[in-house]
């Protein structure tokens, strides 16, 4: 089963951000906040035209010593944000992942 963006409206400060899940529906790429539901469908279509590009991915580690990556559009603005992992290994399993399910055309609008 192929993966899907989901569109979601925080209920603190209205606005809005999005998810990249795998057919599981395990959440594999994070958005910053929007303002304007536009915005978060704009970082979704950068989502989908970055994430087949090597480039695009900037590895890094955390404070804590955690793997974690950014995609990146072309302009080096970030698109998204991994989650922590415990390896290099899962991390880069992890933007395998985001390479298989990114180009998806399937978003669910939960805002």
């Amino acid at each position: 089963m192929a993966g899907w963006f989901e569109i979601k409206k925080s209920e603190k400060n209205g606005q809005y951000s999005f998810v990249l899940k795998t057919g599981n529906s395990e959440t594999i790429l994070t958005s910053e906040q929007y303002v304007a539901k536009a915005s978060a469908v704009n970082g979704i279509e950068s989502v989908q035209t970055n994430s087949p590009n090597d480039a695009r991915y900037e590895k890094l580690t955390s404070s804590n010593g955690s793997p974690y990556f950014n995609l990146k559009a072309a302009n080096g603005q970030i698109i998204g944000t991994s989650q922590l992992y415990a390896s290099e290994d899962s991390r880069d399993k992890g933007i395998e992942s985001v390479k298989a399910n990114g180009a998806t055309q399937t978003i669910k609008d939960n805002s």
